[in-house]
């Protein structure tokens, strides 16, 4: 698909996204855009510079047409980047007192990130690193609605263009299997040989991201379209988590093959590069290997296709994350890892590609009368 510097949401089409996400009142505190930045730690890229500009795009759009919106400000924010996904935003943001289609920021007066939050209804947060968990926990206190859009790509703009009232009906069909399992099953196949992993949902409850943001208090991705839910984490007392097997994640041409028990990958027994860097990840910062994550994506069937960004990626199928769980109701947080600058939410995506090399054979759920219910084979989900 090419790629203009043109090609992005005219105003009517923002308008119409916005109404339809955010379920938007008569009156609504301000719209905030947060923006992070590279530095030399982590410097910029095509991507990451092209996204700040599609914010500036979206920005000035809705500014020059104030009146039309029923919102009391539009706000540009800015922070240096955190390091890694999902870690915790700073205190400070600063306030952008210009901005050009040529994402050169200008920065103004620096605002606390409370006082910001406070006077917001609505936040979107077009990042490079996902911003998706601390926003999730501050959304609680505050109770502002808010999408994340980490990795988002000038070539995904057709997907926020999805009538996504279907999108929702799909993943609650999913939620609701979610809501009533204890237990899932997901063989994964790599070459000739399968390996499975059982993940324990006992004691917790699903949850919809189908683009439907309309609770003050509900962070949520956007693009949307999944159901996923934390596996039990071993937390009640003398009742470990049952969550164990063998999880293997392709990295580049090497497939690292986890193990994985109560609800932790506490080993890497494949060989490589990668594995080795893996197993001493998991040495040095245990948390890293909390299973905090199954998620059952439905855009594939809207026929979306991969782009080489976990936003969009993980919406198209299967996909399990490691890291901190807490912002999905588990209780993995950033004080559960040895180092702060380690805190992190990452998904690993089980689609043709993002991993080619690993198939996903089947994916089923047992549900608490004991009945076991196929619902992915082939990649394909077969309810």
């Amino acid at each position: 698909m090419p790629k203009p510097s043109n090609h992005n949401l005219g105003f009517e089409e923002l308008r119409t996204l916005l109404k339809s996400v955010f379920a938007l009142k008569d009156h609504e505190l301000a719209l905030t855009f947060i923006v992070d930045l590279p530095d030399d730690k982590l410097p910029d890229n095509v991507a990451w510079a092209d996204r700040r500009r599609i914010a500036t795009e979206w920005f000035t759009s809705l500014s020059e047409n104030s009146k039309k919106l029923p919102f009391s400000a539009i706000m540009m924010c800015t922070y240096p980047n955190v390091g890694t996904n999902n870690n915790d935003l700073p205190a400070t943001l600063l306030l952008a007192a210009d901005s050009s289609v040529e994402s050169s920021w200008i920065p103004g007066e620096s605002v606390s990130l409370e006082n910001v939050l406070e006077a917001s209804s609505v936040v979107l947060a077009p990042t490079e690193l996902s911003a998706t968990a601390p926003l999730k926990n501050l959304a609680r206190q505050f109770r502002f609605r808010g999408a994340t859009l980490p990795g988002f790509k000038r070539e995904m703009i057709p997907s926020l263009k999805l009538d996504y009232e279907k999108v929702h009906g799909r993943v609650m069909e999913l939620k609701t299997r979610l809501d009533r399992a204890i237990q899932a099953k997901v063989t994964l196949r790599v070459g000739n040989q399968e390996h499975q992993l059982i993940l324990d949902l006992r004691f917790r409850t699903a949850h919809a991201s189908g683009g439907l943001i309309r609770e003050n208090g509900l962070v949520a991705n956007l693009p949307s379209g999944e159901a996923y839910i934390v596996p039990y984490e071993g937390e009640k007392p003398s009742d470990p988590s049952r969550t164990s097997g063998l999880l293997p994640v392709q990295y580049g041409d090497e497939v690292v093959l986890y193990v994985v028990a109560d609800n932790k990958a506490v080993d890497v027994i494949s060989s490589g590069k990668v594995s080795e860097m893996e197993r001493q990840k998991l040495k040095n910062e245990p948390a890293y290997g909390n299973i905090a994550e199954l998620g059952l994506g439905v855009l594939g069937e809207w026929g979306v296709t991969a782009m080489g960004s976990i936003l969009l990626d993980e919406k198209l199928g299967l996909h399990i994350a490691f890291g901190r769980s807490e912002h999905f109701g588990g209780i993995t947080g950033p004080d559960a890892f040895r180092n702060p600058k380690n805190v992190i939410h990452i998904d690993h995506v089980y689609v043709p590609s993002s991993q080619p090399r690993i198939m996903v054979k089947e994916v089923s759920l047992t549900y608490e009368a004991g009945d076991t219910e196929l619902i992915m084979a082939a990649g394909k989900y077969t309810v």
